[in-house]
C-alpha cells in the first residue's frame, strides 16, 4: 500500500531536484534516470520532448543558449491516487544572456505554471510528464 504522505514528499522532491539540476548539476543519464519515467513527456511553450532517450541532450541544448539560469519554484501541490500522482507549482526562471561584444543584454525572466504527473516504478516515483505554461515574461529570449 502506498504511503500518501511519504509519496507527496518524494514526488515534490522530484520537481525540486529537476529545478536545481538545471542550474547546478551535471545533466547526465544518472540525473535523468533518477527523475523521469522512460516514457516521460516534457512540454515547454516552444518545444516538446518525448521519452528518456535524448532527454539529457535536449536540456543541454536549451541551457547552452544561456550563460546561466536560476529557477525558483513554489512548493508543489501533489495528489496521489494509488501508483499515480499529479503535481502543480509555480516557477520563476531567470535566464542570463551570453555576453556579446562586451555587452550583456537584460535578463529574460519568465513566470510559469507547472503541471506534471508521476508514476510509481520499480525505481520509485518518477516524473512521467512535466508541462510549463507561460504566465508572464520580461526581457528578450535568445536570438
Amino acid at each position: 500500500m502506498v504511503n500518501v504522505r511519504q509519496s507527496n514528499g518524494e514526488i515534490s522532491e522530484l520537481l525540486d531536484r529537476y529545478v536545481l539540476g538545471l542550474d547546478y548539476d551535471k545533466l547526465d543519464d544518472e540525473w535523468a534516470n533518477g527523475l523521469f519515467a522512460d516514457d516521460v513527456v516534457i512540454e515547454f511553450p516552444i518545444s516538446r520532448h518525448i521519452g528518456i532517450g535524448g532527454l539529457v541532450e535536449y536540456h543541454q541544448r536549451a541551457l547552452a543558449m544561456w550563460a546561466r539560469t536560476h529557477h525558483l519554484n513554489t512548493p508543489s501541490i501533489v495528489n496521489v491516487t494509488g501508483e499515480r500522482a499529479s503535481l502543480r507549482a509555480n516557477m520563476t526562471s531567470v535566464h542570463v544572456h551570453h555576453e556579446r561584444e562586451g555587452e550583456t543584454r537584460p535578463h529574460y525572466v519568465s513566470g510559469t505554471y507547472v503541471t506534471g504527473d508521476a508514476v510509481l516504478t520499480e525505481r520509485g516515483w518518477r516524473l512521467s510528464r512535466l508541462s510549463f505554461d507561460l504566465i508572464w515574461k520580461t526581457g528578450n529570449p535568445p536570438d
